[in-house]
């Protein structure tokens, strides 16, 4: 929105007041001001994170780096920054899933509809608001443009980023979706939050994947993640068993955080987790065809990676289940158009069955096979326990 309101604003002496409170009316749950400017600190960071590598497959965080550094630079006129939080916290604990390998692993933000699109609309209440209100010009994002959103809710006083480089809130743990609006108004910002972290360290251990070199440093290409939601290759197979049953992203480093006794569970019932979320059976998701999994993902995060990505992870979880018995409902798999399918239905097959099980089978597939990447697969050494019952099923 850049239609310039002609009216005066009815709050000459304390806008800043006036947006909290609609913004609060509006059902966000924390609302921060921040300068539109970067800190030099956080400039060198996101370029030594980009040099690294760090970010791997996603070229996005490349482009526009500039406006990524200095909001001006996308947008002249931005002289403010209003961030918005939404609570999400979870109401029961969010790693229990973790301890049923037949189950599925979501994470807890991707439980029921995708939040950008009802906090986009709060957030375009909030600006249509300001326009008509505060004599303004405004700009809405929610993960849509290159912004920094945690480095301006950090700077915004909403929290600060952890160890684990996400934002901590001393009132809501980690639990925030975020949005923001840049805006023409020079509000007076909030104090920023000081970091709490102390000599913690919970996030950075729990790491199944060991995706942190340092303390608030990520090496996204070793994240689960990162490498369930945004990676499009074939998983290596260094993480895989690490995965576990996480099939759509991984909240561990979140989870563990100390603050996170002080937030209190979500009110939003737009994240209230939709039960055939909450804890999948994974044979039953590998069966998924491409119009199956849009009508079970409709309005939900997960659709936007596709079914072959997804069924690439569930066949991974299934893999690390331990349990030979769900072999026959990954078998047909070993057919499937999806080089990614194929791979890992090799991959779990090679983990579940017998060694005699498993040379027929490759007998049987391995000689039709075109695509490199699924014929080596077939060629890796099966582990010493494969074919072991365990407790999937």
């Amino acid at each position: 929105m850049s239609k310039k309101s002609k009216k005066t604003s009815p709050y000459p002496d304390d806008p800043a007041a006036a947006i909290r409170q609609k913004a609060l009316e509006l059902k966000f749950d924390a609302v921060g001001f921040s300068p539109a400017e970067i800190n030099e600190q956080t400039k060198e960071n996101l370029r030594t994170f980009l040099a690294r590598g760090y970010h791997g497959d996603m070229g996005w965080m490349e482009n526009r780096v500039e406006w990524r550094e200095n909001p001006t630079a996308m947008w002249e006129d931005a002289k403010s920054i209003i961030v918005l939080g939404v609570n999400y916290g979870p109401a029961e604990p969010p790693l229990a899933n973790l301890e049923f390998d037949d189950r599925g692993n979501i994470s807890v933000y991707a439980r029921n509809r995708d939040y950008h699109d009802f906090i986009k609309k709060r957030l375009k209440a909030l600006a249509r608001w300001m326009v008509e209100n505060l004599d303004c010009q405004v700009k809405v994002f929610v993960d849509t443009a290159p912004v920094l959103e945690k480095v301006a809710a950090a700077q915004s006083g909403i929290g600060w980023q952890g160890k684990n480089t996400h934002l901590v809130s001393r009132e809501h743990g980690s639990w925030l979706f975020l949005g923001e609006i840049y805006t023409s108004l020079d509000l007076k910002p909030d104090r920023e939050e000081e970091d709490h972290c102390g000599s913690c360290n919970r996030c950075l251990t729990v790491c199944p994947t060991d995706a942190f070199p340092a303390p608030y440093v990520l090496d996204a290409k070793r994240c689960i993640s990162y490498l369930t939601i945004e990676y499009h290759g074939h998983i290596a197979p260094e993480f895989r068993a690490p995965m576990g049953n996480r099939i759509y992203g991984c909240d561990d480093c979140i989870a563990v955080c100390p603050w996170n006794k002080f937030a209190e569970p979500t009110q939003e019932h737009l994240v209230f987790p939709r039960i055939e979320l909450t804890a999948p059976r994974l044979a039953d998701l590998a069966e998924l065809d491409d119009e199956s999994f849009r009508q079970i993902f409709s309005g939900s995060p997960i659709k936007r990676i596709g079914r072959d990505r997804f069924i690439r992870n569930v066949l991974i979880g299934l893999g690390n289940c331990g349990d030979n018995k769900v072999t026959p409902r990954i078998e047909p798999l070993l057919q499937d158009a999806s080089p990614y399918v194929r791979a890992m239905a090799v991959w779990a097959l090679g983990r579940l069955k017998n060694s005699a099980e498993f040379k027929a089978l490759r007998a049987t597939y391995a000689p039709d096979e075109t695509d490199p990447d699924v014929l080596e697969e077939w060629t890796v050494p099966q582990p010493p326990d494969a074919g072991a019952l365990g407790p999937c099923g």
